[in-house]
């Protein structure tokens, strides 16, 4: 790409008395006059929405080697909660009726299993149906995380701390008051204390109520290489001792009935308490107790990769770099062709024009990253449903969020480069220097991932590529273990405070720029 021919245009002879509007006017003359560099930001917007459409992929499977790819299926798709958001809804639960105005309360002594994971869960919920899904409130014991009130998936507050155990049992008792479940922990079953209260909209006027067990999958990664890592994982299996229990607002006589939600346990267990031991998911009742066997989970999903509604923006990179040529050329040239001698004796106010410039490419590539980011997801989203791949949906402010953070990511990293274009004067050192501290640390902690965690934490919470966070759209649920990476779509900061990180690096670049340009000949 190359610069073109700067003209200084007539009006800006006289800049230095009309003031920095008729600085910022120059400038714009200066950019919009040279073909090179508008070219350049047309092609950093196209880049943004192509590369993003390069990296999509197909989810779907083959009936045999030779079969054709069948998109969508069963594979491809998870229950939508209540919010529309996708999620894992799997679990063993012992159940009966509940009206709009009842209770149940349970204690309980032990929670064991196979490879018990730190979210392994057992408890009481209260919840629509027995459908994948359901709106539900439930209060839990956790292998790891002590007493949790959790509903519709994303929702969790703690209770008691501490795991369970005979010496250490848990009372836990929901209350049903029409739409509003409130739930309470209790160490001795007379003090209680109230946890948390959830209204789940729409809760039919019989619900169902009872215990439950889950218990997530593991995973542990064995290599990390260029790319990813490999690893292995597999299910595991919580089973949870229950007594005192005690349901309230239910019709006459009702019985209890046990029922693996999600349909991937198996219903060993019998009601009446038989011989049969549960194989691999059940329950067995044993005098006035309960024992319940459950694996899976009840919790979101993560989106990570395809699926995500930042995918489409995933090309930010690419346009990024284009943003940064132009934008450390619109001041080097100027050092290159001797023309910035003319600029400053136009406008000998040389903070002034440093500033106008900024001003000037930072407004072109938020007016051209803005309709690049819209129509890269105005594009890239229906292509993914095309071929069987669900989007996670997120809050109107979310994606407005994304898409206008992202023109301003490539904004301040246009202000920054011409910054540093300042500082060192030449096209191609203020180039690599700028693609050195944003593009390469996004590169080596995300998409490459050749980092350990704790150097990609590291980079992505104090270099400018810290403002790639303003692109992430789903929270990392401290309720779900998830590999919470870069390469997957986290960030260790919150979106503003990683755009800010930028700002701040850009701000200090500045400074110094407009320092050296005012102590020093141009």
């Amino acid at each position: 790409m190359t610069a073109g021919t700067v003209r200084t245009p007539r009006a800006a002879a006289p800049a230095g008395r009309g003031g920095f509007l008729a600085v910022v006017r120059a400038e714009w003359t200066k950019f919009r006059t040279v073909r090179g560099w508008v070219v350049g930001m047309v092609v950093a917007g196209l880049l943004v929405v192509g590369v993003g459409l390069l990296g999509h992929s197909e989810c779907g499977g083959q009936a045999g080697p030779n079969a054709p790819v069948v998109t969508g299926g069963p594979s491809c798709t998870s229950p939508l909660g209540p919010g529309g958001e996708a999620v894992t809804d799997d679990y063993y639960l012992v159940h009966q009726p509940l009206g709009t105005d009842g209770s149940i309360t349970v204690r309980v002594t032990s929670m064991t299993g196979s490879r018990l994971q730190p979210w392994s869960k057992a408890g009481i919920i209260v919840t629509a149906s027995t459908a994948p899904g359901s709106a539900y409130a439930a209060m839990m014991v956790t292998a790891g995380h002590g007493v949790r009130m959790q509903w519709d998936y994303t929702q969790d507050t703690p209770g008691l701390a501490g795991a369970v155990g005979p010496a250490s049992p848990r009372w836990l008792r929901l209350i049903r008051a029409g739409d509003t479940i409130t739930g309470y922990d209790s160490a001795d079953g007379t003090r209680w204390d109230r946890v948390g209260s959830a209204t789940l909209a729409g809760l039919p006027s019989v619900a169902q109520a009872g215990l439950f067990a889950a218990s997530p999958d593991y995973s542990n990664v064995t290599s990390q290489s260029i790319g990813g890592g490999s690893g292995s994982g597999g299910s595991t299996q919580a089973t949870a001792a229950f007594d005192h229990v005690m349901a309230e607002g239910g019709p006459a006589g009702g019985r209890w009935a046990g029922t693996a939600v999600g349909g991937t346990g198996g219903t060993g267990g019998t009601g009446g308490g038989g011989p049969g031991a549960p194989s691999p998911d059940g329950y067995r009742r044993s005098g006035g107790g309960y024992s319940v066997t459950g694996s899976g989970d009840i919790a979101p999903v993560t989106p990570q990769g395809a699926g995500s509604v930042a995918q489409p923006v995933i090309g930010t990179f690419a346009g990024l770099i284009a943003v940064i040529v132009v934008a450390a050329m619109f001041i080097t040239a100027e050092y290159r062709r001797g023309l910035i001698r003319v600029t400053l004796a136009a406008s000998p106010r040389r903070g002034r024009v440093l500033a106008a410039k900024a001003l000037v490419l930072g407004t072109i590539t938020f007016v051209v990253g803005l309709p690049a980011a819209w129509a890269a997801q105005l594009i890239g989203e229906p292509m993914e449903r095309s071929r069987g791949i669900f989007i996670d949906p997120v809050s109107a402010p979310t994606e407005l969020r994304i898409l206008a953070g992202t023109a301003a990511l490539l904004a301040v990293a246009a202000v920054l480069a011409v910054a540093v274009g300042a500082l060192l004067r030449r096209g191609a050192a203020a180039v690599t220097a700028v693609i050195v501290v944003i593009v390469l640390p996004y590169f080596f902690a995300g998409p490459l991932a050749v980092l350990p965690p704790g150097a990609a934490d590291w980079l992505l919470r104090v270099t400018p590529a810290a403002a790639f966070a303003i692109q992430q759209p789903y929270p990392a649920y401290p309720q779900v273990t998830s590999q919470y990476t870069p390469e997957n779509g986290y960030y260790p900061l919150a979106p503003w405070a990683g755009l800010a990180v930028l700002c701040g690096w850009t701000a200090l670049v500045l400074g110094l720029a407009a320092y050296r340009l005012r102590r020093r000949d141009a």
